[in-house]
């Protein structure tokens, strides 16, 4: 029994959402190999391969694999996928764009999200907008699984001397291009790997309200997120929003300002190790997971708190 891993990456640097994949796959008994598809990737293969627990990494490179387009990407995890049992994606932006393609040509069952592994076969997930657990058992020949990131420790990036093996990289699907990318470029650390994120919500009332949190993130050194009501009204960028519909976060320290707690925002934060909420609001859900609650009003209370740190 093996494992394949496909690496998250920017052709540069392997991302940190990897290793905690690899964590996961470790659960799972057997070897462990990572899939690194792109182009002019060498340095990121070297990196996979320094990870602990990891027996091979296998690059395949290609000019069509730079922008990890998901048909080309999928094709390739395809053309090598006849060795393993299970086969791993980061539960990330392009690990759900991948995965079902996967999944749909081997005429599996995707398990997505998993949050536990209980033996080979069998896997947790969170249903219900996490208020309920599925316990599901899979009978597939191959599993296409996607990891729920935050809810396994990663791999250190140091320790591991698994061999680099590179490996015929598939045609160009030819369906689809890659057009371009906005970047937002962003000083702060990124939402998903933060130890420390600071969130406003609708209460912050407006944009320009949302710098009041920049003090409190600068001297917690924290990311900035948001919640979908902050988003959808305008206050905060897309890449900003936390929850069910946005980025699962869970890091050493969540502080949730002027939002209620809807349960989809729950859903992605209330796995944070401490949660501060402050809500002028006493019956607010938020506080139902808080580890400290502070019932104020967030333009007097986030000042005070900021000069007091």
């Amino acid at each position: 029994m093996t494992t394949l891993v496909i690496a998250e990456h920017d052709n540069k640097q392997l991302k940190p959402a990897t290793l905690n994949a690899v964590a996961a796959a470790q659960k799972m008994g057997g070897d462990i190999h990572i899939l690194v598809a792109g182009s002019g990737a060498q340095d990121v293969a070297a990196q996979a391969a320094k990870a602990v627990g990891v027996a091979s990494v296998l690059l395949a490179d290609a000019a069509h694999l730079q922008d990890g387009l998901a048909e080309n990407v999928a094709e390739q995890v395809l053309a090598v996928a006849g060795d393993y049992s299970h086969i791993v994606f980061p539960a990330t932006a392009s690990g759900k764009n991948v995965a079902p393609r996967v999944a749909a040509k081997l005429d599996v069952a995707q398990i997505s999200d998993i949050t536990a592994v209980d033996s080979a076969d069998t896997f947790e997930r969170p249903i219900y907008a996490g208020n309920a657990i599925a316990i599901v058992q899979s009978s597939d020949e191959k599993k296409v699984i996607t990891v729920r990131v935050t809810s396994f420790d990663a791999v250190a990036a140091e320790g591991g001397n698994a061999e680099v093996k590179t490996v015929d990289a598939v045609a160009d699907s030819g369906l689809s291009s890659f057009v371009g990318r906005e970047v937002a470029k962003n000083d702060r650390p990124e939402l998903t790997a933060a130890t420390v994120v600071v969130s406003g919500g609708r209460g912050m009332g407006s944009a320009e309200n949302f710098k009041l949190l920049e003090p409190l993130a600068d001297k917690l050194g924290a990311a900035l997120g948001a919640s979908r009501a902050a988003v959808d009204a305008g206050f905060a960028p897309n890449d900003w929003q936390v929850g069910q519909t946005g980025k699962i976060v869970a890091p050493q320290l969540y502080v949730a300002i002027g939002i209620s707690g809807a349960i989809q925002h729950l859903a992605g934060m209330k796995d944070s190790k401490v949660i501060v909420a402050v809500n002028k609001d006493p019956e607010a859900p938020i506080f139902g997971v808080a580890d400290y609650g502070l019932v104020a009003d967030l333009f007097t209370a986030v000042p005070e708190l900021e000069k007091a740190i």
